[in-house]
């Protein structure tokens, strides 16, 4: 994909300077990856990592490590993604909705309910079709190297809770920049609004836009529960994070350091899980405590709204065989 010069690249690109930040910086036998991402350091996701540089500094016995940047310091997700595409960045993490745009293939784990349950999920984006789609990045620059839970995504909003489909005509609602999200809003009859999720909170204070959706941790530790006082747990879609690294990185490790960030990314994923499950139970009580009304709808009427998106990638047979083979994954 062509690399747009954006102007927030360029300022996250003089922030690294300004700072001393070198790719891969060597500290005589030491490296030091440098890694960035859009969360606050109060997110699950970014325990997860601080828990991987661990990891790493520990198997490559202070050999590499890993310095960490949260709070979208050097830019949102595609602009990380822009940065590891020129190797100003090492290694960044996305979610597979913004990875779509990247890489074609990610597009099919944004599909609402794909995966039946979290067992389901994990067999899938652990086992061969998870390892397939990982590599897919590499020709783009980006080589994936895990996948993070993100858990299930659902609608939060200002005046009224969204119990059905019909709930949702008239409202803008905020979607990451996925085409898969404008389909599935869309498709339920909302107005798809894009918005960088550091944005969100001025943006629904405003009134830019009535809703959005996002897993629990990222409601709570957002603080998007001040103004959006109902969550409604749909759960349309279970969208990973991805953990990708710059091949221009990649390329320059040797076959060691490789195994090193590997098998710390491998084990991250473990501890990220638990963290992940203990968030959601955290965040869904203190946005209670703080006036949120939490709702189940039933899934049945969202469901029959998104069928549809699945009969547009007949017409892409590796696609559509994709889903399939998802679909049909040991659950």
């Amino acid at each position: 994909m062509m690399i747009e010069n954006t102007q927030k690249m360029f300022v996250a690109i003089a922030l690294m300077l300004s700072v001393g930040l070198m790719s891969c910086k060597q500290n005589q036998d030491r490296h030091t990856l440098k890694l960035a991402h859009g969360l606050n350091d109060a997110h699950p996701v970014h325990l997860s990592l601080l828990e991987m540089a661990r990891l790493l500094e520990g198997l490559s016995g202070g050999k590499m490590a890993m310095d960490i940047y949260a709070n979208g310091q050097l830019g949102q997700e595609r602009d990380l993604m822009e940065l590891l595409q020129i190797g100003s960045l090492d290694m960044t993490k996305v979610s597979a909705g913004s990875l779509e745009n990247f890489v074609p293939e990610f597009k099919v784990l944004t599909l609402p309910y794909l995966f039946s349950d979290s067992t389901h999920t994990w067999n899938v984006l652990q086992g061969e079709i998870g390892k397939k789609l990982l590599s897919k990045g590499e020709q783009y620059r980006l080589r994936g190297l895990c996948f993070y839970d993100a858990g299930s995504r659902s609608f939060y909003s200002k005046e009224a809770p969204v119990n059905s489909p019909k709930d949702l005509e008239g409202l803008k609602v905020r979607v990451m920049n996925s085409q898969s999200a404008f389909n599935m809003v869309n498709a339920l009859g909302g107005s798809p609004t894009p918005v960088s999720f550091g944005e969100l909170y001025t943006a629904l204070q405003q009134g830019v836009v009535d809703a959005a959706e996002n897993n629990a941790p990222s409601f709570y530790t957002s603080r998007h529960y001040e103004i959006c006082k109902h969550y409604s747990i749909d759960q349309h879609t279970t969208v990973p994070d991805v953990l990708i690294v710059s091949t221009y990185l990649w390329d320059k490790l040797n076959e060691q350091e490789r195994k090193w960030l590997q098998q710390a990314a491998d084990q991250s994923v473990e501890y990220q899980k638990q963290v992940w499950a203990s968030s959601v139970q955290e965040s869904l009580a203190e946005v209670q405590k703080a006036g949120v009304t939490i709702y189940h709808p039933e899934k049945a009427p969202f469901q029959e709204k998104v069928a549809k998106l699945y009969d547009e990638f007949k017409t892409q047979p590796e696609i559509f065989q994709l889903i399939k083979d998802i679909q049909n994954a040991d659950q």
